[in-house]
């Protein structure tokens, strides 16, 4: 799988450069800018690029202007878009045009090795990913709405779980129970919030992403 990686911090970028080879990527072109990235994406093409939210010119949300931009020019490409902080506006722009091949971490998850460059896998292959920290903010936006009060903890952490594009039994393993526990937990998740079941890990992300993009619905 190639890879572009675009951060300003020259030592960010080096030791996620360096995780990358080390688990069998090829790292095709790196950027510390956000129009140098748009430049190293569109010569090399590659599966996914890892991008930082903040950078030059302005160190706002450059990176993430040019993961949009690449979305419209390149929409084979995965982004993963790290953040230093939960930036729920980020997540939704991002998120808006679809969530396919589409990442959203916060960076500390570059210290989780593993689930690191298993979501880098992910994007890169067509799925989905989405911060369990973001998950927690977003319902935590969407407190008050009847559907998600009634979820119990359990079932928070297993949508969490899911809007990571984890599957019941990867699921299973982080929470310690079994995977028929798991696959109870997500058929009620499924049934209060209405909607479609699904065994796919792929629709089950777009399914719980859709729902958390939604606004609540008015009281009465």
């Amino acid at each position: 799988m190639r890879v572009v990686v675009a951060d300003d911090s020259v030592l960010l970028r080096a030791g996620v450069v360096r995780l990358l080879e080390g688990a069998g990527f090829e790292v095709v072109g790196q950027a510390g800018d956000a129009e140098d990235l748009v430049r190293k994406v569109s010569a090399h093409r590659p599966d996914v690029a890892v991008i930082d939210v903040r950078m030059p010119p302005t160190h706002t949300d450059d990176g993430l202007r040019a993961a949009i931009e690449l979305r419209a020019r390149h929409p084979d490409v995965g982004l993963l878009v790290l953040s230093q902080y939960v930036e729920e506006d980020s997540a939704h722009e991002l998120l808006g045009g679809g969530a396919e091949g589409v990442g959203y971490l916060l960076k500390d998850r570059v210290s989780e090795v593993d689930r690191f460059l298993d979501a880098v896998r992910r994007v890169g292959a067509g799925g989905s990913v989405l911060d369990p920290e973001v998950v927690a903010q977003l319902l935590g936006r969407r407190h008050g709405d009847g559907e998600l009060e009634e979820l119990t903890p359990r079932e928070r952490d297993v949508m969490a779980a899911m809007a990571e594009g984890l599957s019941n039994h990867a699921i299973a393993e982080r929470l310690v129970v079994s995977e028929g526990a798991v696959e109870k937990h997500v058929t009620s998740i499924f049934s209060r919030l209405g909607l479609a079941a699904t065994a796919d890990a792929h629709r089950r992300v777009l399914a719980v992403l859709a729902y958390l993009r939604a606004p609540p619905a008015p009281h009465r």
